[in-house]
């Protein structure tokens, strides 16, 4: 069954603050923080693949380094694949670079 990213995006958003909820003395998720937001994940996501030029694969509400929260969308362009940061509060890009090919953002050049 095929669904489109910002639905399951929002579902997986639901899901994890329903159970961040449950596990309220558990260590804090990415979940909690995405209510301060600006822009919404889909508004992201959007502007991630206008700039690329591509189709969003994966999307996510992350605490970069220096303690800000962007948008981390990886965006599909032909046979690349870039990882594009997004402000969640101006609704920019903050970064836009090619993506390693390996399963996680550990090492990559935007983190």
């Amino acid at each position: 069954m095929f669904r489109s990213l910002p639905a399951v995006c929002t579902a997986l958003l639901l899901t994890t603050a329903a159970a961040s909820a449950e596990t309220a003395g558990a260590k804090a998720n990415d979940a909690g923080p995405i209510t301060s937001a600006k822009i919404s994940l889909d508004a992201a996501v959007g502007i991630a693949e206008r700039h690329v030029n591509g189709k969003a694969v994966r999307a996510e509400y992350e605490k970069q380094k220096d303690g800000r929260w962007v948008y981390d969308v990886e965006v599909k362009a032909d046979n690349a694949v870039s990882d594009v940061k997004v402000d969640s509060d101006e609704g920019t890009v903050i970064a836009s670079t090619a993506d390693q090919v390996d399963d996680d953002d550990d090492g990559d050049k935007a983190d």
